[in-house]
């Protein structure tokens, strides 16, 4: 990045109008980096109310992460927590989606790598907030990353499962229509878990209570029954995790920076505990949509697709998600086949690649075209034929444009192309003078005086042209000219082919 890593706000919230904005380029600038572009991703966010600790926690993260599996991750007893920023108090700090500025890679037991996002999402319910506003932003979230981290204070009670219903309503509709889970990874952190001699503190105890809290039985109310059922088919896999309180001077003190001195010692060793094994790189939950892995270059087109739809009146129609996910699929297919078009074109007729004769070059231009089409079809997408069919003919039409300039970039290459112009002027100049000189000689003065002026605004155009290339000024004038010498030489051209061909009828004729 250049700069020292920090939170980069990418989705920010209107207190006026609550509504939505992507910052496109920021977002950008952190997945299109060279080194992660093109790698699988793996989109760590943590969500739930305000004033509940997601940011405290995302610096921990960040600490693991910089430590590379340093056994002392934690780090001294007096260091400050630093990165996401967060502080004590009643009242919220963080606002919109930020993401962190660097993407950490990560090699799997495998060999295969992965590019590590960390989210942070503005806290729910405070006194700013819409449901709306909580809404899209949980939302947002959830269907952008591959593990969702649901923050929660003390237990899981009924209202906030109802509050995860609401927001995961959109991937229950779109689950309808594609009939797969919507959602990837959902974690339950408990915090300030006050009961371990009911359920350990945990993975372990974790999901002992999530299963009683998840529990779905013919003795409940109907509506209970859909708010489980609802969790269950929106998110492939649900876990949780029991975090005991991290002590009263961390709750308490206003001048508590994070130092680990003032963190009771049964906190530091669950988040020793929690943060290795979330953040393990054969555990991370590549972020994938339909199947298919999602790369962070493809992932810039699901945010700028998904955010389209939240940036309305309405909170998204039943099919509104599916489509926008169908559309980022679609687009992140199309980037991907145009960026394979491109690298192959340019291994052929790159910038410091000397000139290629058109038919050459237009024999490979056919092959990586279809290549291109083939290799976009055979991806999965969304949406249906027809809808995919519109994107296809898109990046047709793409690839068109893309061989149009490169056609021309090669065709700049060729000295004759380059000094096409001059010659022919010069041809011109020199014929026009001979025949000046003729008519004037058997005493057609008034002709040989016609030529005399055509041959001075050709002499013009020469010098004109000659300015403009110097100068880089009057750009459109030069391409008259260019334009006109070409429609010469190509007459020039036809009479010759002509009278030749004329001359080989006449001389067969003989034979």
């Amino acid at each position: 990045m250049g700069s020292k890593p920090g939170p980069v706000q990418i989705v920010t919230v209107s207190k006026e109008n609550h509504s939505f904005a992507l910052d496109t380029e920021a977002l950008a600038r952190i997945l299109l980096a060279p080194e992660v572009r093109d790698k699988n991703v793996v989109v760590v966010s943590v969500a739930g109310a305000f004033r509940k600790g997601k940011s405290f926690l995302l610096d921990f993260m960040l600490r693991y992460m910089y430590s590379k599996d340093d056994e002392n991750w934690l780090g001294g007893d007096d260091e400050p927590l630093t990165g996401f920023s967060w502080r004590g108090g009643s009242e919220p700090e963080t606002t919109g989606i930020q993401l962190w500025s660097e993407v950490f890679p990560m090699q799997k037991s495998d060999g295969t790598e992965v590019a590590v996002v960390l989210m942070d999402t503005q806290g729910a319910f405070d006194d700013q907030s819409t449901v709306k506003d909580c809404a899209t932003i949980f939302a947002l979230s959830t269907m952008t990353s591959s593990i969702q981290i649901y923050n929660l204070s003390q237990n899981i009670q009924e209202d906030d499962l109802q509050q995860l219903q609401l927001f995961t309503e959109y991937g229950r509709l779109a689950m309808d229509e594609i009939y797969q889970k919507p959602f990837q990874s959902l974690m339950f952190l408990i915090r300030d878990w006050s009961f371990p001699y009911e359920y350990t503190y945990g993975f372990r105890g974790g999901d002992d209570f999530l299963g009683k809290r998840l529990q779905v039985n013919e003795t409940q109310h109907k509506e209970l029954q859909t708010v489980r059922d609802h969790i269950h088919s929106c998110f492939s896999n649900i876990s949780c995790f029991l975090l005991p309180h991290p002590g009263l001077t961390v709750a308490t003190s206003p001048v508590f920076k994070g130092q680990l001195n003032a963190v009771a010692p049964e906190f530091k060793a669950q988040l020793n505990s929690l943060i290795p094994k979330l953040l393990h790189p054969d555990r991370l939950t590549e972020k994938e949509t339909n199947g298919n892995k999602v790369t962070c270059r493809g992932l810039l087109e699901f945010f700028k697709a998904y955010i389209k739809i939240y940036q309305g009146e309405d909170l998204p129609e039943p099919k509104t998600m599916l489509m926008a996910t169908a559309e980022a699929n679609n687009l992140a297919a199309v980037a991907t086949a145009k960026d394979q078009y491109t690298k192959n074109m340019e291994k052929v007729c790159g910038g410091d690649l000397p000139y290629v004769a058109p038919d050459s070059l237009e024999e490979k231009h056919h092959f990586y075209f279809r290549e291109a089409l083939y290799n976009f079809s055979k991806t999965k997408k969304m949406g249906g034929q027809e809808f995919c069919n519109r994107y296809q003919a898109e990046l047709e039409k793409e690839l068109e444009k893309m061989w149009q300039s490169l056609s021309k970039h090669n065709e700049a290459k060729n000295l004759f192309s380059a000094f096409r112009t001059p010659a022919v002027l010069f041809v011109l100049v020199c014929l026009l003078y001979v025949l000046s000189g003729v008519l004037l000689f058997v005493g057609l003065s008034t002709l040989a005086l016609v030529c005399d002026c055509t041959l001075g605004v050709v002499m013009m155009s020469m010098l004109t042209w000659a300015f403009i290339r110097y100068s880089g000024r009057y750009r459109t004038v030069g391409g008259a000219i260019d334009q006109a010498a070409g429609v010469v030489l190509d007459q020039a051209t036809v009479v010759l082919n002509k009278s030749r061909g004329t001359s080989l009828v006449d001389l067969k004729k003989t034979r």
